[in-house]
């Protein structure tokens, strides 16, 4: 377009505004459209899915509609009747909460007013007390201690550093009652390496990672070495599995037995 061209006039613009208008009305009302089947589609989809869930035990259906699509009967259990009453049995010893002799806290409640009259009741005598107690945590958080290694500089001009106490080799590290809680929950309640980092922190603001609960899990078990070395040991030294003197071996604990022999086993 050449530049001596002034801008279109007015009545051009009119028409375009125009034009544009009509385009967009007809996009909204296009789009309403689609928003409209959408839905008609969702609540036909959402029905034919309770069509698909409906069985005979859930619903009028007659069995024989279930077709190849009936499901498999559930497995009976295999345990049988004990004869047992349910519950705790004769001669179980249970468990139950008691009061304690000496409470950690003692809160006294005073009444306000008679019951009866309304007088105040400050300074009468007191006729009795009820003992009522709660047992509960207190607030449990992670206790940060930090040791401080002083170096000091001699006569000589040498310096000399303490040195660190056991427990505290790294900048950073868990201690021995956090890393027992760790090893706790995942071996011992059989928690997975992530719930039992997530646990620790929400129970004890202590963040966690599951490869730390690994770690400190592997390292507490190389530790046992040594007291398996031991058990190993007392095993082989007894009469039954560890004796060298002849027909006092495990073929004579288990005469009928015809299993290979274990490798460390003496006949």
């Amino acid at each position: 377009m050449p530049d001596d061209e002034g801008p279109p006039p007015y009545e051009v613009l009119t028409g375009l505004v125009a034009s544009l208008r009509g385009e967009l009305a007809n996009a909204l009302t296009a789009l309403e459209q689609a928003r409209a089947e959408l839905a008609g589609a969702r609540e036909r989809i959402a029905e034919l899915e309770a069509r698909l869930r409906q069985n005979p035990r859930k619903s009028s259906k007659p069995p024989s509609s279930e077709g190849l699509a009936k499901p498999a009967p559930r497995p009976r259990s295999l345990r049988k009747r004990s004869g047992r009453k349910p519950g705790g049995q004769d001669g179980h010893k249970g468990t139950t909460l008691a009061q304690v002799a000496r409470p950690d806290r003692e809160v006294r409640h005073e009444p306000g007013c008679c019951g009866r009259c309304g007088a105040g009741l400050a300074g009468r005598p007191v006729t009795g007390v009820e003992r009522r107690q709660v047992f509960d945590l207190q607030p449990v958080r992670a206790e940060v201690t930090e040791h401080q290694l002083i170096e000091r500089q001699c006569g000589c001009g040498h310096r000399t550093k303490a040195a660190a106490p056991q427990g505290a080799e790294a900048p950073v590290q868990y201690g021995p009652r956090t890393a027992a809680i760790i090893v706790y929950l995942h071996a011992g309640q059989f928690l997975s390496e992530e719930r039992t980092a997530l646990a620790l922190g929400e129970l004890f603001g202590i963040s966690c990672s599951s490869g730390t609960v690994a770690a400190l899990t592997a390292r507490a078990a190389g530790r046992l070495d040594r007291f398996l070395e031991h058990i190993r040991g007392q095993i082989a030294a007894s009469e039954v599995a560890g004796s060298t003197r002849p027909g006092s071996g495990w073929r004579a604990a288990w005469p009928g037995c015809t299993a290979p022999a274990p490798a460390d086993a003496p006949c």
